[in-house]
């Protein structure tokens, strides 16, 4: 089997890409800017005849698009998030319309929800900014497209690689970098916010089952612990397991975010159904292996930080 990986270099694309190698019989081709791609490739900037010929020379029996970008202004947003799905679906129509497509979307389409309830694939989208708005255009090209194709809608990554881009990375980050210092003082948004979290590992695991899954499948599947944690608990959790002797300074009133998103949870039941996955590792496990993969020095292979 023949699997296309587009943007292969992001946090998820890593995992995604190892995983996908697993697979028995697996033939993982690459595809992006970066010189180590096998195929190039800008879904922001290629017109669709250029990506169609490329496609067509690779002949992928599967596309995985994990392509995306989570910050910058709405034009490299849209660029990215709604243009490039758009563009590959366009190409995938004319160079391999039989090419199975899975495509990562993002729970931020889904904007608020409400408190004490999960969202299910059918609850309305009312992303509350940019990358929310964008991700939901990608999302509606890949279901809109007549491909078989699926849109994975993730929720919060957490684990392994967590880049400092996002919440979880950036108090390991600034955890790392204060040590053992009982002065140290981190200073932080609203940490009030509810967020769903998801392992990487298991999300490349709900990459791998919908690429081999035989039949159509459902336009869109939620794929998230299933759990809303306050961003607090998760911040706790880090220092804890980090020792930290300082104090957090949390700014209360100061996150529009928080104030606009106080609450997410995904429903994913129907991953549950349509492709038997469910999230496999706790919180308590990606943090731990969060905090592992950013110890100073060689780790033993198998010591589970990886993907």
């Amino acid at each position: 089997m023949r699997i296309l990986v587009l943007g292969f270099t992001g946090y998820l694309g890593q995992h995604v890409t190892a995983r996908l190698r697993a697979l028995p019989g697996a033939r993982v081709l690459t595809a992006g800017r970066s010189p180590g791609a096998g195929l190039g490739a800008d879904l922001a900037c290629d017109p669709p005849e250029r990506l169609a010929e490329r496609l067509a020379s690779a002949a992928p029996d599967a596309v995985v698009n994990c392509a995306g970008v989570t910050g910058g202004d709405a034009v490299a947003l849209a660029e990215v998030n709604a243009r490039g799905p758009a563009v590959l679906c366009a190409a995938l129509r004319e160079a391999a319309p039989a090419a199975r497509l899975v495509h990562l979307g993002s729970a931020a389409e889904y904007g608020p929800g409400r408190p004490g309830t999960k969202a299910t694939e059918s609850a309305a989208t009312c992303p509350a900014g940019p990358y929310g708005a964008t991700k939901l255009a990608g999302t509606v090209a890949v279901t809109a497209s007549g491909l078989d194709a699926v849109v994975l809608r993730v929720g919060n990554p957490v684990g392994p690689g967590a880049p400092a881009t996002g919440l979880p990375g950036r108090i390991t980050a600034l955890l790392r970098a204060a040590g053992p210092d009982p002065d140290a003082v981190l200073r932080l948004g609203d940490l009030s916010a509810h967020r769903d979290f998801v392992d990487v590992r298991d999300v490349a695991g709900a990459v791998a089952l919908a690429v081999t899954a035989g039949g159509p499948l459902p336009p869109v599947l939620n794929i998230g612990g299933g759990t809303a944690v306050r961003v607090r608990d998760l911040v706790r959790e880090l220092t804890g397991r980090a020792g930290f002797r300082g104090r957090v300074e949390e700014d209360r009133g100061g996150s529009a975010r928080s104030a606009r998103v106080s609450w997410q949870c995904s429903d994913v039941t129907a991953a549950a159904h349509a492709l038997g996955w469910r999230p496999s590792h706790t919180l308590d496990e990606s943090l731990a292996a969060l905090w592992a993969a950013t110890e100073p020095g060689p780790r033993a292979p198998g010591d589970g930080a990886g993907p």
